[in-house]
């Protein structure tokens, strides 16, 4: 019963960054309150083990690939080992941030918290009782900082802002001074980044990006490290001298003050050039020309000189620097793009789509892509596994896959080579798993909501349940001809399922019965197990001898289908009870919503059964003894309604339904 968190499938993106782990070509990106791994050589993907409280906003990795520092949307940030896959550290932040990232040197973590900027002092490998250390605090931001770019000897932090301005924030001890103001921008700045020398390595410019799609190229005027200090008296020498006065003030002592270690960052060469004191000018102004989209995600790559653009209108392009030449200017959708990359040498790039779930690797060298996936846009109604175990197939409302209503149930055919789809649109569509493509189509004489679906072991006959004419279909897979009309429910039909050892059909539905049906015979209705509650599914168990159903009252029945008995009951409704809503208006005790059963399957030897509802459990059972065995709590993502059982009522208000009435405290665990 030892059972651990394996992977999370579903959208490989949900918003928040998308970085690559050091020079690796491991992809990381946020997934609800997860982190995906995707490893781009290997073509291969997993979920690291550990969760946020809340959904994941920010992602951090430090230069040596090491450390990840992912912080969520409530200002919960976790410090985790990536090659052992754990947490070392916690940290709160006093609320979310909207950047992160590490210095080139892997020491310092620049945090934008609000109108501040934070430097942090990195934990890396050390055992310490307060890994996290405040360095420096950067006040004086009229509106929330957007983006950092560190200058390469990490001495220098750009900060860019929704004031219509970047900064250039000095971080070392010793340089003192007050920030240098990148201004001219009529929008807001999305990004700014250092322009260095390729032989040297040394800052010879800058680039900032504003939101209406404009670029600035900014550059260092040469011979301004050679400048002379500042007169004495004067505003700019008092501003150094309190700089300076600030930081050696901050210097920790050892020892009761008989030693002092080594400053933060202090920089070992004194002819460091002071870039905020040195005269910078504005060389040109170019715009990318994509009104009236917005620019929304950018990024720039140092050794390439190319800078790369994401608009609000799923347009994304690249540009060679700083000729501002247009390389490629393509469309991926018609969404924004809330994210845009460039990997360590710059071939392939990284595009996210939080609306759609996308998430794109493209290589623009040779036009390719390298990964491409999309999740659901709406909620998953059903899940199906192929024969082999090998393939995984889901419908949702999204009508995928490929109807033109909402998809609610799938099927795997016996050979492995085919999958069979219903859907609310009155169809029933077998798709080819070698082409992808649908090669039969299955309808009737008039239009019917299809919502559940099976096939017999040979896979010559199919059968489908209605919603609203409470008939099941019958058709011939090779002929695709309409066989029979099973009529006798009087409720939506949700449960289909074949006996594994005859041909008897096993349907459940709303109308609070669980009949069999002898289709090679046609004979009708063979039995009919009458409950006190509608009938929500049902499973064969794999030997054909026992069917258990879940109805309305939370209960699990337990039949044999020869005698036509009564065998077992479970009583599951305190064990599949889930937290409570925001729109509840009792507590998660008392209520009735959700405390029911949709979903059953047995284990391979039917000595278990798993359950499963709207709730945050997953229930098994032992059938024999019907007693819980275990309760497996499948998220803990506070952001999800319905996963505290208590909350806060002092902020149950319309202003906070959303973020205000969790309490902070975990639920309750399985």
């Amino acid at each position: 019963m030892n059972y651990r968190f394996h992977n999370l499938l579903g959208a490989p993106y949900r918003g928040g960054d998308a970085v690559f782990a050091g020079d690796s070509s491991v992809l990381l990106s946020a997934v609800g309150n997860r982190v995906a791994s995707t490893d781009l050589s290997a073509s291969s993907s997993l979920t690291l083990p550990f969760e946020s409280s809340s959904n994941v906003t920010r992602l951090a990795v430090s230069p040596s690939g090491d450390f990840l520092l992912s912080v969520d949307d409530a200002g919960r940030a976790l410090y985790a080992n990536l090659g052992r896959r754990a947490v070392l550290h916690r940290i709160a932040f006093k609320s979310a941030p909207s950047a992160v990232r590490f210095s080139p040197d892997g020491n310092l973590i620049a945090v934008a918290v609000g109108k501040l900027v934070q430097i942090w002092r990195s934990p890396a490998f050390r055992k310490e009782f307060f890994p996290f250390h405040l360095l420096r605090t950067f006040p004086g931001f009229a509106a929330g900082v957007t983006a950092f770019d560190w200058s390469p000897d990490s001495s220098f932090l750009l900060a860019s802002c929704k004031d219509l301005t970047a900064r250039l924030l000095p971080v070392k001890k010793g340089l003192g001074g007050k920030p240098f103001l990148f201004v001219g921008h009529r929008a807001a700045v999305v990004g700014a980044f250092f322009a260095t020398d390729k032989k040297t390595g040394r800052v010879t410019g800058a680039y900032t990006i504003s939101k209406d799609g404009a670029i600035f190229s900014w550059n260092l005027v040469e011979g301004s490290d050679d400048s002379s200090p500042p007169s004495p008296g004067t505003p700019e020498q008092e501003a150094v001298q309190d700089g300076e006065a600030e930081l050696d003030g901050d210097e920790p002592e050892l020892d009761g003050g008989s030693r002092k270690r080594k400053s933060f960052g202090e920089s070992e060469e004194p002819d460091t050039t002071p870039l905020h004191f040195a005269r910078w000018e504005l060389q040109k102004k170019d715009f990318f020309m994509q009104s009236p989209a917005k620019l929304t995600a950018c990024d720039y790559h140092r050794e390439l000189d190319m800078v790369v653009v994401g608009f609000s209108n799923g347009v994304f392009g690249l540009y060679q620097m700083p000729d501002f030449v247009c390389l490629h200017l393509l469309s991926i959708s018609r969404e924004k793009i809330t994210t845009a990359i460039f990997n360590s040498l710059g071939n392939w790039l990284v595009f996210g789509c939080a609306k759609l779930g996308q998430l794109l690797v493209w290589e623009w060298r040779s036009e390719s892509y390298i990964l491409k996936q999309q999740g659901h846009y709406f909620d998953v109604n059903c899940i199906a596994y192929s024969p082999d175990s090998q393939l995984l197939a889901t419908g949702a409302d999204d009508n995928k896959v490929k109807h033109t209503n909402a998809v609610t149930a799938v099927h795997f055919m016996a050979n492995n080579h085919s999958l069979l789809s219903a859907s609310l649109d009155g169809t029933i569509r077998a798709w080819d798993l070698f082409r992808y493509r649908n090669f039969k189509t299955f309808t009737t004489a008039s239009p019917r909501q299809f919502v559940s679906l099976t096939a017999d072991q040979s896979g010559e006959v199919i059968c489908a349940g209605t919603l609203d004419s409470f008939e099941i279909f019958v058709w011939s897979m090779k002929t695709g001809r309409l066989l029979d009309i099973l009529s006798g429910h009087q409720g939506p039909v949700h449960g289909l399922m074949f006996s594994p050892i005859n041909a008897i059909l096993a349907s459940s539905s709303w109308d609070k019965t669980v009949r069999l049906w002898d289709v090679f015979e046609s004979k009708g209705a063979v039995e009919t197990f009458q409950h006190s509650h509608d009938v929500l599914t049902l499973a064969y168990r794999p030997d054909g001898r026992q069917i258990a159903c879940s109805t309305l009252d939370g209960l699990i029945h337990f039949w044999d289908p020869f005698d036509g008995l009564l065998m077992y009951t479970i009583e599951g409704r305190r064990d599949i009870a889930g937290g409570r809503l925001m729109t509840d208006r009792r507590s998660a005790a008392n209520t009735s919503i959700g405390k029911y059963f949709t979903t059953l399957c047995y284990s391979a030897d039917g000595t278990y059964i798993l359950a499963g509802g709207n709730s945050k459990y997953i229930c098994m059972y032992d059938v024999g003894e019907q007693v819980l065995l275990r309760r497996f709590q499948i998220t803990r993502n506070l952001s999800l309604d319905g996963v505290l059982d208590f909350l806060n009522s002092k902020k149950m208000t319309d202003a906070e339904q959303k973020a205000g009435l969790t309490n902070g405290a975990h639920p309750r665990g399985p």
